[in-house]
């Protein structure tokens, strides 16, 4: 299996910064790596955002590990690495089941807070309003098909009251003027359900959940992390995994990741699903363990060789 990276804007034979540690430690378990640039590939040139990726004799399987692209790029790089005899492991159908949140929802909907969407071409206040409605008076958090703005929670994300339109119509279009260019898909709409605090962010004020990420591999369980740094979990309080076991080989992915988290209710519910190339890792992760179960999931699964 090959792993990609993304390389630094300003030194095209280096990689990011923000994803040194992994770059090293793939390297040094025994991965093939190589360096892409995310710069030409958003401008279009696929063949020159793939220069330093080698051909290969027959093909093989790559794992991307970087920044979110919208699914248009991704299908571009997709396509060119093909070129050279490398498949991505997940399919650009892959990629946009597990990146865009609708596309999953109906999979999750059991097992998630209540949500509806709007298509980025059908953002408009009647739209809007009759969304709003449905939730009466309800509190909502705002995203688009990929992110919040959960840094700036009480600006551009946590609506606690539906039924005041005006704060309402303030944040959501906080949220769409500081997304921008950025905003992915459209709008989602989100029932916003407590969850059991454990800490509080100290640089934005938002709430930290006890929340935890599973990456995925092969529909199988691959890892479990406590998703924030800056909390402190108590280590006797675990998920049980097995309905979100179950619930993840009905996901439309080879590699991906799922969000839970503890309610104040005590019950455990699925935030998102993620494609699990874009999906970050905490900060105090063990790489070396988390590459070595890819590793070994590898080479269970044929040495990474794609057979269709």
């Amino acid at each position: 299996m090959i792993i990609l990276f993304c390389n630094d804007p300003l030194n095209e034979k280096a990689v990011d910064i923000d994803y040194e540690n992994e770059y090293l430690t793939a390297k040094k378990l025994g991965f093939s790596v190589a360096l892409i640039s995310l710069e030409d590939l958003f401008s279009g040139n696929v063949r020159k955002a793939i220069r330093l990726v080698e051909s290969i004799g027959s093909l093989e399987v790559a794992l991307y590990r970087g920044w979110m692209m919208k699914p248009p790029y991704y299908e571009l790089l997709y396509k060119g690495l093909l070129e050279k005899n490398i498949k991505l492991i997940n399919s650009p159908e892959e990629y946009v089941a597990c990146h865009y949140f609708p596309n999953s929802y109906k999979i999750i909907k059991n097992h998630t807070p209540r949500s509806f969407w709007l298509d980025i071409n059908n953002v408009r206040e009647s739209e809007i309003l009759n969304i709003l409605n449905d939730f009466e008076d309800k509190a909502i958090i705002i995203k688009d098909y990929v992110k919040s703005r959960k840094h700036e929670w009480e600006d551009a994300c946590y609506i606690p009251d539906v039924s005041n339109k005006t704060n309402a119509k303030r944040i959501i279009e906080n949220f769409i003027n500081r997304q921008g260019e950025d905003l992915s898909g459209g709008l989602v709409f989100r029932e916003f359900i407590p969850l059991k605090k454990i800490a509080v962010h100290p640089i934005s004020g938002m709430p930290l959940a006890k929340e935890y990420r599973i990456f995925f591999l092969h529909n199988k369980l691959l890892h479990n992390f406590e998703y924030w740094d800056e909390a402190i979990y108590d280590t006797e309080d675990q998920p049980n995994l097995d309905e979100f076991i179950d619930l993840a080989r009905g996901i439309n992915s080879t590699f991906f990741t799922m969000d839970i988290a503890k309610t104040e209710h005590d019950k455990w519910c699925v935030i998102e699903v993620g494609d699990g190339q874009v999906s970050g890792l905490p900060d105090k992760v063990d790489l070396e363990m988390f590459y070595m179960s890819i590793k070994d999931f590898d080479g269970e699964f044929g040495e990474g060789r794609s057979i269709s």
